[in-house]
């Protein structure tokens, strides 16, 4: 998440914690081309649009000459998502779980596509079916409670990322999709809490630390929040994020269009 503006800010909390929650999961198995793994979100929004549609190019070919190899099939999916193609990365996904109908990795990658085309229920049944009780996967436990907090099961989602600590404790992504998860409720200091506590960790990235500055502005302490971000930004982005932030905040209704969205899901 390079920007808040971007897709972060009070009514998009819930975009924000769909991509933040499933890339848990895709981090680890985008599987690789020639031993060259698919990049990263973090590097994927560094490069200019020329750039990305280059490596989207390059995959593309490298799935139009081998569309049942596994490996290409989700890095290519994985590229997609990330420059934001999403109903095409779950065509790929579509075609890659009919060659591999009983692979836990693509199993679990064709879920993040369908959670990120909007397919929630199937994304979720999808993700439940990856799982095996005997060996858990603690990945797959933090992608299903993402889904499950996009759709507004957030005591749910949270029982399964403490299952995911339990098995990888401290793991940054599952403390940050913990955090965001109480931005959807507005606990606005638990959810500070553990995105601090995630950014602690190795591995804390510039995803989580975007999402502190949002949770801390959030709270009122802009200046704190624009020093957070600042960290990796150049202070003129640093602060259109605030600026942005601050702006959104002063319009009418925002916390209580918040709160009814919150009731409605809990009611």
């Amino acid at each position: 998440m390079r920007h808040f503006r971007h897709g972060a800010l009070v009514a998009a909390a819930l975009a924000l914690l769909a991509v933040q929650g499933c890339a848990s999961v895709s981090r680890e198995i985008t599987g690789s081309i020639s031993r060259s793994p698919a990049p990263s979100a973090r590097t994927v929004a560094a490069m200019p649009a020329s750039q990305l549609q280059g490596v989207v190019r390059s995959y593309g070919e490298a799935y139009q000459n081998n569309p049942k190899d596994k490996g290409t099939g989700l890095s290519y999916a994985a590229v997609l998502q990330m420059a934001g193609r999403n109903d095409q990365s779950l065509a790929v996904m579509q075609q890659v779980a009919i060659a591999h109908p009983k692979d836990r990795d693509v199993l679990a990658a064709y879920g993040k596509a369908l959670a990120a085309a909007g397919d929630l229920p199937k994304a979720l049944s999808t993700i439940q079916r990856a799982q095996t009780p005997d060996n858990p996967d603690w990945r797959l436990f933090s992608a299903e409670g993402a889904i499950l907090d996009q759709m507004g099961k957030s005591d749910d989602a949270r029982t399964l990322y403490r299952k995911a600590l339990e098995i990888q404790p401290n793991d940054p992504t599952v403390l940050s999709n913990l955090g965001m998860s109480y931005v959807l409720t507005n606990d606005l200091p638990s959810a500070e809490k553990y995105l601090r506590e995630a950014l602690k960790q190795p591995g804390g990235d510039s995803r989580i630390r975007q999402n502190l500055a949002l949770v801390v502005g959030l709270q009122g302490r802009f200046a704190e929040a624009q020093k957070i971000a600042s960290a990796e930004l150049s202070p003129d982005d640093a602060e259109a994020n605030v600026a942005y932030l601050r702006k959104m905040l002063s319009q009418q209704n925002t916390w209580s269009k918040l709160r009814q969205s919150d009731t409605k899901r809990r009611g």
